[in-house]
């Protein structure tokens, strides 16, 4: 029978961890005067107590280790318990937010997706504000933590092929999760850090340079503005654009990095092919924008904000992108579909899964026409076995097929097709905006 207790016991410290962030938001509404700092009291105090509970109920079956089916069990039941937790400042704050809304508000925050059903965010308290990009920046590394530490373990969409790479730990998951996020969350805060100076550089008042560096560097795209990154036009959207890409580069290699081990940084595949795709798309979009914007440097600035944005999954939007035409919202749509290296906090299917993909390909047409050949499908220079590569393709079969019946229940709602199929696609790949003018930039 399956052992429950040591699932309840993590949940419930994490549980517990965000009840504690949530004082942060207290002290800024108390410091700003606002009636609203009772409202993450409140929600403090009851998320604290009932983690807390959980966890100290389930302590005594604690073990060194995960089971597979434990591990399951734990990344799915994690991701629906925060955001429950998560809602309860939108619930009881001031958005008032019903539990559908809040739960959508909060669950978009901490898978870093970046769909908001909040309208006036101009108005709203500096808690409230701080909180969703909190979310964000939480579920960022949180992210990092299942791609570099559970999926591989559970060899699940070919990510086994990452398995303790760049660690020498080949031990239980839960003490090897401890050792890989530690090291990891030394670099994310740095890069978060480093990312707020650089908005308070160019410009950004020192609240909302903290919380877009929080909802940058996870790739998030949460915004204190109705107008998203419009509110910042200039030189943050160069300075958003270095940290989008950083965000979506694996942070393996950052760790690496600080070791004084640059080669890797230098020679990962997923890498080159991630710069390469987003230099192609920047290149064409900005070639076919030069006739639709006043000025060669905003189009160029714009076109380059915009199409990193979609890219990486932040979902910033700086500019009405649905005016550009339609091949450029078709493109921005795919591109959306790419996503950033895997063990990173950007989003969607990612950059090494087309390459397995296509190496698989080129070894199929390889053997139709030399039938006596033996062809090996290749990556990074190393053989990828037939179990990785129908994990890939078992992957993008049940995405495409989930995308699919998730737009069918869309259209169901009276949407339209564009709107259907884009809100589908903005959801699973993690994006935020989708296309039309109901859930568009």
């Amino acid at each position: 029978m399956l052992d429950l207790r040591p699932v309840g016991y993590v949940i419930g410290l994490l549980v517990a961890i965000l009840g504690t962030t949530m004082l942060l938001p207290l002290f800024v509404d108390f410091a700003d005067g606002q009636g609203e700092w009772p409202v993450f009291l409140e929600s403090a105090v009851f998320t604290i107590l009932a983690g807390g509970i959980l966890a100290l109920s389930c302590a005594n079956g604690v073990k060194q280790g995960l089971t597979i089916q434990q591990t399951f069990l734990l990344t799915t039941s994690v991701w629906l318990a925060l955001p429950l937790f998560g809602a309860l400042p939108f619930m009881l704050g001031d958005t008032q937010l019903g539990f559908t809304d809040a739960f959508f508000e909060a669950m978009s925050g901490l898978t870093t997706t970046g769909s908001t059903v909040i309208s006036g965010l101009d108005d709203l308290p500096r808690g409230l504000l701080l909180w969703r990009g909190l979310l964000q920046w939480l579920g960022g590394i949180g992210i990092i933590v299942v791609a570099m530490v559970f999926l591989p373990e559970l060899r699940v969409g070919g990510m086994q092929i990452f398995r303790s790479e760049g660690f020498d730990t080949f031990g239980k998951i839960l003490p090897r999760a401890t050792e890989i996020s530690s090291r990891i969350s030394v670099i994310y805060v740095a890069l978060t850090v480093a990312c707020a100076v650089s908005y308070g550089a160019a410009g950004m008042g020192a609240f909302d340079a903290v919380v877009h560096s929080m909802t940058t560097v996870a790739t998030g795209g949460f915004a204190n503005y109705d107008a998203s990154f419009g509110a910042f036009a200039g030189p943050a959207e160069y300075v958003s654009v270095i940290f989008m890409l950083l965000a979506a580069l694996p942070f393996v290699r950052f760790v690496q990095l600080t070791a004084g081990q640059g080669e890797p940084l230098l020679r990962d595949s997923q890498i080159r092919g991630f710069f390469a795709v987003a230099v192609a798309l920047v290149l064409v979009m900005t070639v076919w924008n030069m006739s639709y914007d006043s000025g060669p440097h905003s189009g160029f600035r714009q076109t380059l904000f915009n199409t990193v944005s979609i890219l990486t999954g932040t979902g910033y939007a700086s500019a009405d992108y649905m005016l550009w035409g339609p091949f450029p919202v078709t493109l921005l749509f795919f591109a959306g579909l790419i996503g950033g290296c895997a063990g990173s906090t950007a989003c969607s299917i990612k950059i090494f899964r087309y390459q397995l993909l296509f190496a698989s390909i080129k070894a199929q047409i390889q053997r139709i026409r030399t039938p006596s050949g033996v062809f090996t499908p290749r990556y990074a220079g190393r053989a990828v076995g037939p179990d990785v590569l129908s994990s890939v393709i078992s992957f993008f079969v049940f995405f495409i097929v989930t995308m699919g019946v998730v737009s069918w229940l869309l259209a169901l709602t009276g949407l339209d097709f564009t709107t259907s199929v884009s809100g589908a696609s903005a959801a699973l790949a993690n994006i935020g905006p989708g296309l039309g003018d109901t859930i568009g930039p």
